[in-house]
């Protein structure tokens, strides 16, 4: 498996598991998240997206170029914030691995892709949002060491 930057040409791949994406949240929280088929971003704002050097996207890809997997990065620093210090950070947005290709350590060699991304751009650290719902990638986060960081809650009315 090598991990590259995603590019135009993997649009199609991205869109396709984007919408396993969708579908895992849609399950766990169909109050909140739809399934229709939109998805959640156009080919627009893909290509918008990876053309932002802020908002890096990393493929696993198989020896044919086949993309297994990504994850959506965005830098993060707050510069000048009253009470915050401004380090850099690798916040990623999202990571998924093709449904077909779990278990086989795909979703781990883009974690720790990401990590040597995140160091070779100076960041302080990486950070993500994982749904509670998710137990699955609760649990495979928490293999890869990561730590509760903040915790949201809700009342649902």
């Amino acid at each position: 498996m090598n991990v590259r930057m995603a590019t135009e040409k993997d649009i199609p791949q991205i869109r396709r598991l984007l919408d396993q994406v969708n579908l895992v949240h849609h399950q766990g929280r169909p109050d909140l998240f739809k399934y229709d088929g939109t998805g959640k971003y156009t080919d627009e704002e893909l290509k918008g997206i990876l053309a932002d050097p802020s908002r890096p996207i990393l493929a696993a890809v198989d020896e044919n170029d086949c993309m297994k997997g990504y994850a959506f990065c965005i830098f993060q620093q707050y510069k000048n914030h009253n009470i915050m210090t401004d380090i850099k950070t690798l916040y990623i947005d999202d990571l998924c691995v093709e449904e077909t290709c779990r278990g086989q350590h795909i979703g781990r060699t883009l974690y720790d892709a990401a990590l040597r991304f995140a160091r070779e751009h100076g960041c302080y650290n990486v950070t993500l949002n994982v749904w509670s719902c998710n137990t699955n990638a609760m649990k495979f986060y928490e293999s890869c060491g990561l730590k509760p960081q903040k915790v949201g809650m809700e009342v649902i009315l």
